[in-house]
């Protein structure tokens, strides 16, 4: 009897020790919990000469789409926890004079004024990195606020140039991407096609991230920064069991899986951007262990 209570005391330690040592792959909280000796500032070892197309950069795709609506949420992390787990490329969509974050129809709850200020906040205390926003200015009335855009081209903060720069140019700045209307900062390649986010099932899936990966390593990378997304979503009458964390849960695991068997034969590739819905930390890891 006493080695039954012991033998089950050992097997319920094992199974523990086991679910921790699982990889992070997923996260759908919005506690952030680093290890100890994390260090925030991932991007101070990095080679000063790069060019910051040829980083390897974990991003979050609709990067504020915090909110718990089912079918919305991509993100369980704040913008300042996603800075710290190592997020260095985030994804906005702005509506209105007042560029209020939106994803799709639902706003939010914030502007692009309070994530730039947010991301400079960061950036003050982590002089080291540097963080890529793209801003895509949603359908809407006018065009992109004229007093925004002469703001940030005056900032000595914000890299606006279509020059690709090195990693010792923009340290402790925001780098800004061209997207549609939005035409401050750096050109950039897409590997994904239109209707590329519409999951119906989960291997289909795979099979086109695996093939937008192989364009990314094969793309060169010298006037553009590339970007990839694992990130997806069910069409409209699959989205109540396809929703961005259904998808994640299954995308993020196989992800870490498909990029740890790369990096045992190209170890030094680089992908460039890749955005992702509800990222773990050992995910945003395994792409930031690329670079070195």
């Amino acid at each position: 009897m006493k080695m039954g209570v012991t033998g089950a005391v050992f097997c319920v330690l094992m199974l523990l020790l086991h679910k921790s040592f699982q990889q992070q792959a997923f996260n759908d909280k919005a506690t952030l919990n680093l290890p100890p000796s994390y260090r925030v500032g991932w991007m101070e070892t990095l080679d000063d000469e790069k060019l910051i197309s040829e980083v390897n950069i974990p991003g979050t795709h609709e990067t504020m789409a915090l909110l718990k609506i089912p079918g919305s949420q991509c993100q369980s992390w704040s913008l300042e926890n996603q800075l710290k787990a190592g997020i260095r490329y985030i994804d906005l969509r702005v509506k209105g004079k007042n560029l209020k974050i939106v994803h799709g129809w639902i706003p939010q709850l914030t502007t692009f004024a309070e994530v730039f200020d947010t991301t400079k906040r960061f950036l003050s205390q982590y002089e080291t990195e540097t963080v890529l926003i793209r801003v895509k200015h949603v359908k809407s009335r006018g065009r992109f606020p004229e007093n925004v855009i002469h703001q940030l081209k005056n900032d000595p903060g914000c890299w606006v140039s279509e020059r690709i720069p090195q990693i010792r140019e923009v340290r402790g700045k925001i780098v800004f991407v061209q997207k549609n209307s939005f035409k401050l900062g750096i050109p950039l390649l897409e590997t994904d096609q239109k209707g590329d986010y519409k999951v119906f099932r989960i291997k289909k899936k795979e099979d086109k991230i695996t093939e937008h990966l192989k364009q990314a390593l094969g793309a060169l990378k010298t006037n553009r920064a590339v970007l990839s997304y694992s990130s997806g979503t069910g069409l409209p009458l699959l989205i109540i069991w396809n929703t961005p964390n259904h998808v994640a849960k299954e995308i993020n695991p196989w992800l870490y899986g498909h990029l740890s068997g790369i990096s045992k034969q190209n170890p030094k590739g680089c992908f460039g951007i890749i955005a992702m819905d509800f990222p773990g930390f050992d995910l945003i890891q395994k792409i930031i262990g690329f670079n070195y």
